[in-house]
């Protein structure tokens, strides 16, 4: 067999990816059930026929109330939980106790608990499962557990028909179903083995309302989206591949889009850009995308992504564990990428531009060294202490050029830049530091609402100096004889030198951009972090403007 060719920016040669992607399913708004009798106002409800095509139904329950006052002492061990619209209508179709199963598989209605009901033998008629699924209290982040829970519980299913949703506002409807869609992701994938199951192809939503659908739907595919540019591995996901994808992103999407080579980066002074680049065959690019909504003035916000396609750490070398996961060191890139085409689609009232620092750390007679001095793109010296400390570099000349040239409102760089954030705050929440106090604030609103946590950590002044350097206007990082810590910190510090006076918020996404397991929402490998924050800010402040 013969293989492809080699992939290379420099030859002009990029086969194409071998990497097969998933499609979301397919959602459908069916009528609502009666409050009072768990019928269909229209159309057949829980009660679909054969032709129907649906293969399991799914309604809620939740935890007993507290108090309740527990018959006997075996329900106060454990407590019957509580069903909701349209979940006696179904035992009853199916000749289940399910106090009785419940009881017995110790489920109480937790978020994410699931209780499978298989049809009497002789009910042809029924859907092959009946599921369901613990809502907990019904809270937002509840409702995103229990959609995961149902579209890991029904992966390979055809059509999935649901009333968990039933009845409830919009903002938890929509949480549902994006947990269902985020739950249920598969990473591209290559090879000739049979993959595992994918995601249900049709989920039907009795209740659902339109607007909360479409606002799920946007979002997770926003966030499939980042998770697929940054699951797909190195050899394939070049700066120049990258670049390729934000083209077809700006085709569909309406956005104007320029890319910067070589070249281009060259005569206009990407010194940082160029430096972390040069050891590479795949030379780095810089990638501006903008989304324009149509009426007067709207605020615009520019959102730098590190696009580290690969980092080895250059000449300061990473140790072969580290390396397993840098595929995905350019999970900031992918995430701003993919709010911009969300925002458009949302049509958002906000102006948003995202800038793309794209380049592959590597090694070769080219690559940067040790206290090398690089100059940046606003001109600033930068005395080099570690070539695994790219990410602020590739940063500084992004953030300069935006602050200089693009006129933001706001500026938000996201990146997994220190792994002194994840050691800090662990695999949850991203790190947030920032210049304006107001911003700051909306963010962690807007983590909060989103599922995207974000926890302030302080810019402090004072530990600037650790930057001083004596043949340039500034080092990059704290020298190690100093043993300083405050790694996230000293890198936030260094990157608010680029930021031009502009209001600017950083996220270090280097601990929740990655799982290392399915957990909630979340999925193995690349989860996407960022794109829910971002898009729960930019519509807030819409809203606001």
């Amino acid at each position: 067999m013969q293989l492809p060719p080699k992939p290379s920016d420099r030859t002009g040669s990029a086969p194409a990816s071998p990497y097969v992607t998933a499609t979301l399913p397919g959602v459908t708004a069916l009528a609502a059930l009666n409050a009072r009798t768990g019928k269909a106002e229209s159309g057949s409800g829980l009660h679909p026929v054969p032709a129907e095509g649906v293969d399991v139904l799914a309604v809620a329950m939740t935890p007993a109330p507290a108090g309740s006052g527990p018959e006997d002492a075996d329900e106060a061990v454990n407590p019957v939980p509580q069903p909701r619209r349209g979940a006696v209508e179904a035992a009853l179709r199916y000749g289940a106790d399910i106090a009785d199963r419940a009881r017995s598989a110790k489920v109480t209605g937790r978020a994410g608990e699931i209780l499978v009901i298989e049809p009497p033998r002789d009910a042809a008629d029924l859907p092959g499962k009946l599921i369901y699924v613990g809502a907990g209290d019904e809270s937002e982040p509840a409702l995103r557990r229990a959609g995961a829970a149902l579209a890991r519980a029904t992966m390979g299913a055809k059509r999935v028909r649901g009333s968990v949703v039933d009845g409830l506002k919009p903002s938890a409807q929509e949480a549902f179903l994006e947990g269902f869609l985020l739950g249920g992701y598969r990473p591209p994938r290559a090879g000739i083995t049979e993959p595992p199951a994918p995601i249900a192809a049709h989920l039907e939503l009795t209740g659902l309302d339109a607007a909360a659908a479409e606002r799920a739907t946007v979002t997770a595919q926003a966030v499939w989206m980042a998770r697929d540019l940054t699951n797909t591995p190195a050899e394939t996901a070049t700066p120049d591949w990258m670049a390729e994808q934000a083209r077809a992103i700006a085709g569909r999407s309406g956005l104007t889009v320029r890319v910067r080579g070589e070249f281009e980066l060259r005569a206009e002074g990407f010194g940082g850009l160029l430096a972390v680049g040069g050891g590479s065959e795949h030379p780095p690019r810089l990638v501006e995308a903008t989304y324009q909504p149509d009426g007067g003035d709207v605020p615009h916000v520019v959102l730098v992504g590190k696009g580290i396609t690969f980092d080895s750490g250059g000449i300061s070398l990473k140790p072969r564990d580290a390396m397993m996961t840098m595929k995905t060191d350019m999970a900031g890139a992918a995430a701003v990428l993919a709010v911009a085409e969300a925002a458009a689609a949302l049509k958002l009232p906000v102006k948003v531009t995202v800038v793309l620092a794209l380049a592959e750390n590597a090694i070769g007679a080219a690559s940067y060294r040790p206290a090398d001095v690089v100059t940046t793109y606003n001109g600033t010296t930068v005395e080099v202490g570690n070539t695994d400390a790219e990410g602020r570099m590739v940063l500084a000349d992004a953030m300069a050029y935006a602050a200089a040239e693009l006129a933001p409102d706001v500026l938000v760089d996201v990146a997994t830049l220190t792994g002194a954030a994840a050691l800090g705050l662990g695999m949850h929440h991203a790190a947030l530091f920032g210049n304006a106090p107001g911003l700051l604030t909306r963010l962690e609103a807007a983590g909060k609402a989103s599922g995207d946590a974000v926890w302030q950590l302080p810019l402090v002044a004072e530990y600037g100096f650790v930057l001083d350097s004596d043949i340039a206007d500034v080092s990059h990082i704290a020298p190690v004889q100093a043993k300083f810590g405050a790694g996230a910190i000293v890198a936030a510090l260094f990157l608010e030198k680029f930021t031009g006076g502009v209001p600017w918020a950083h996220i270090d996404i280097a601990g929740p951009a990655r799982a290392n397991k399915d957990s909630r929402e979340l999925t193995k490998g690349a989860t996407g972090f960022g794109v829910r924050l971002l898009l729960s800010y930019l519509a807030g402040l819409g809203r606001t403007a």
